[in-house]
């Protein structure tokens, strides 16, 4: 009997490591699933038509979803989770399969999405602390961490 359960203690500890490497779940619509994650949150939850932004941001051909919780106003309060560093964006990578997951939540004042050597990347407007420039102003002088979407990681190709 005591050998049982010493084996199955061992066979729980060797099965948790999978369960934690398991694939994310696919949500149909991004802003489907942040719209009611935040009308469960907020009494009143109000989103400006910049709160989703649909484009292909790695390079794939289907279309992907960037939201930006600065877009939010919860009750009463725009943009509650911004601060020094930004507002929080949360990237969507679309599937062939159908569906979305989300690739990456960054704290950021922006971005613009550039063509570079035939291929679009991101540059992300961010806190020059992230640029080792710790006491530049981050009105006039932003980091400017550019990078690329290769699989369903972030590569950054520079920071200035």
């Amino acid at each position: 009997m005591k050998t049982l359960l010493i084996a199955l203690n061992i066979a729980a500890l060797l099965c948790v490591p999978v369960a934690a490497f398991a694939q994310q779940d696919l949500i149909s619509d991004p802003e489907m699933y942040e719209k009611k994650h935040f009308e469960e949150q907020c009494t009143k939850a109000e989103f400006s038509d910049s709160f989703v932004t649909r484009q292909d941001i790695n390079n794939d051909g289907l279309i992907d979803a960037v939201v930006n919780e600065g877009e939010l106003t919860c009750d009463g309060e725009k943009g509650p989770q911004c601060n020094e560093d930004g507002c929080t964006y949360n990237f969507y990578l679309q599937v062939a399969e159908g569906g979305y997951f989300m690739i990456a939540t960054a704290q950021i004042y922006g971005y613009d999405f550039q063509k570079r050597f035939g291929n679009m990347v991101l540059a992300m407007k961010m806190n020059p602390r992230f640029c080792d420039r710790p006491d530049a102003d981050k009105e006039k002088e932003p980091c400017i961490v550019t990078t690329r979407v290769r699989g369903t990681k972030f590569v950054t190709i520079s920071k200035k």
